[in-house]
């Protein structure tokens, strides 16, 4: 989906349900996805936990020390914010939930400080 056709039609209905996050945390978190797809051998369900793993790589890799700042901006300040984005794209029909699947399943998958502070890949906080 292209950001102009998912700008026009679907935050609008976005910001009716949740207007904590910016539109790019979606945006982002739909990436996330995708990249997280990418790695596998065949396409397959992604959990909650892989999901938020796939978020904390792919904001490291794109923003580097800057990942936490950005999330931060966008409004994303931990897991359960992950999976509250998820979950308005699944109540808009965009993503597909299994029934075992929770927002539940995003709680405290990690920390933001830790993740991108302490156990940041060169980081000597966590040596």
């Amino acid at each position: 989906m292209s950001e102009l056709a998912f700008r026009e039609g679907i935050m609008d209905q976005i910001r009716l349900r949740e207007q904590r996050f910016d539109e790019r945390a979606y945006l982002f978190v739909l990436a996330a996805l995708e990249h997280s797809q990418t790695r596998l051998v065949e396409r397959r369900h992604i959990t909650g936990p892989e999901l938020a793993q796939a978020c904390r790589d792919l904001a490291l890799h794109r923003y580097g020390v800057m990942a936490r700042v950005v999330l931060e901006h966008w409004g994303v300040r931990s897991t359960m914010d992950i999976g509250d984005i998820v979950f308005t794209l699944v109540d808009l029909g965009l993503l597909i939930s299994q029934p075992q699947d929770s927002r539940d399943d995003f709680y405290g998958v990690f920390e933001f400080e830790d993740a991108f502070g302490r156990e940041y890949p060169w980081s000597t906080a966590h040596v």
